[in-house]
């Protein structure tokens, strides 16, 4: 009996070091950011994996600032503790010629009613790519 007191004992502290939810949303903790980064970095670099919108200011810059626009946003990678502070690569800001642009990532469930219930289950969510001037933030 002491044996299986031990083992079940044993197996709750595994569990207990699994990702945990709060209202549906995984926190960073475990692995549930690191997915997420790879996640949000590969519909960031690829716009593959989302949908990605623009706002009325992005869709009236000349068509070779948008070009520009959406080659920064994938190349992207300088995220720190300011820019990135749950370690998600959801948030960005970068230049392009006289323009101040921000992307963000938005994780929504499958209808793009309301948040995932796991930002870290694709099976689960629809990313969101905004990109804006940063004057429409």
């Amino acid at each position: 009996m002491a044996n299986h007191t031990a083992r079940s004992e044993q197996k709750a502290n595994v569990l207990d070091r699994r990702p945990h939810s709060h209202d549906g949303e995984l926190t960073a903790r475990g692995n549930g950011a690191a997915r997420i980064s790879v996640l949000n970095d590969a519909l960031r670099r690829s716009f593959v994996g989302g949908r990605v919108i623009a706002t009325p200011g992005v869709l009236a810059l000349p068509e070779a600032e948008r070009i520009a626009l959406l080659l920064a946003v994938r190349r992207f990678d300088n995220f720190d503790g300011d820019n990135d502070p749950h370690g998600e690569h959801d948030f960005g800001a970068v230049a392009v010629g006289a323009q101040r642009c921000f992307w963000k990532i938005d994780a929504y469930d499958r209808d793009l009613r309301g948040h995932s219930p796991d930002p870290a289950n694709p099976a689960v969510t629809t990313r969101v790519l905004t990109l804006m001037l940063a004057k429409e933030y």
